[in-house]
């Protein structure tokens, strides 16, 4: 184990504890378990800030891996809060307090936020472990490959989400299918994003070699977006209810972005 790794793991895995622990007791008073969507993105800023605490490393690396994360997590949460603002519990929530009744706050504390919190532990491993070492002791080309690959990400991200949500803004939308801007290219430019930053992320902690070990974090991140909780429920739900969506899907690519097909009819 790196010097320092188990001081720094244990600040990161204290802070997300503590964070989850306080999120759930939160939605037990409001009866919205959604609000752990919002601190997903907090809660990686958190353990970068939790990490520059505790580890020893080189400060520039630090302080670039750090605002990098901090940068992505407060956007997130921000757009997520105003997003989510007014329109109560999400569908998925709902679904699991219906079918648990009074149980739901005791076993969300696990199957919600304890689930969540073991995630963002895994995914957060760049963050804590390009933390140590004072070696090298300056900015190479890892640190600068990772940050042009993070702001590639994540202007997929923020462009899409600025994208949709100006769209969803014009009442004449209601009902249709975006499909303009970054939306023509890839279903989700925002899932895209988000898989590439944490790439990114990934390279930036390559500055040590030995750091290579946690690329476990960004093929969770794009696993979890494409096959388990981001496009796959995301679509289903969208299919149901989008006129079009079908076609929307025949037509474009689901995540990486390419040039849309022609869909013969």
């Amino acid at each position: 184990m790196p010097d320092g790794l188990g001081s720094v793991m244990a600040a990161s895995a204290g802070s997300i504890v503590v964070l989850m622990v306080v999120t759930w007791l939160i939605s037990v008073v409001l009866k919205d378990a959604s609000i752990v969507d919002i601190i997903w993105g907090f809660g990686f800023v958190l353990v970068a800030w939790a990490s520059f605490l505790t580890g020893d490393g080189y400060e520039g690396r630090k302080w670039l891996i750090t605002l990098l994360a901090s940068a992505w997590g407060l956007r997130l949460s921000v757009y997520l809060f105003f997003r989510n603002r007014g329109k109560g519990e999400d569908y998925r929530y709902r679904a699991m307090r219906r079918r648990w009744g009074p149980r739901f706050p005791l076993i969300s504390l696990l199957t919600v936020f304890g689930l969540q919190g073991l995630l963002m532990f895994i995914i957060s491993m760049p963050l804590q472990v390009a933390q140590l070492s004072g070696m090298p002791g300056h900015l190479n080309a890892a640190d600068y490959i990772g940050a042009a690959i993070w702001l590639v990400g994540f202007g997929f991200e923020s462009i899409g989400d600025f994208q949709l949500a100006r769209f969803k803004a014009d009442p004449a939308n209601a009902g249709k299918v975006m499909n303009r801007g970054l939306w023509r290219y890839t279903r989700h430019p925002n899932y895209f994003g988000d898989s590439v930053l944490w790439w990114g992320l990934f390279v930036v902690s390559l500055a040590r070699w030995e750091n290579a070990l946690v690329i476990f974090s960004p093929i969770a991140m794009t696993v979890l977006l494409t096959r388990v909780s981001g496009v796959p429920l995301l679509e289903a739900s969208l299919t149901r209810r989008r006129e079009g969506y079908a076609e929307y899907i025949a037509s474009t690519s689901s995540f990486i972005p390419m040039p849309p097909k022609r869909v013969s009819r």
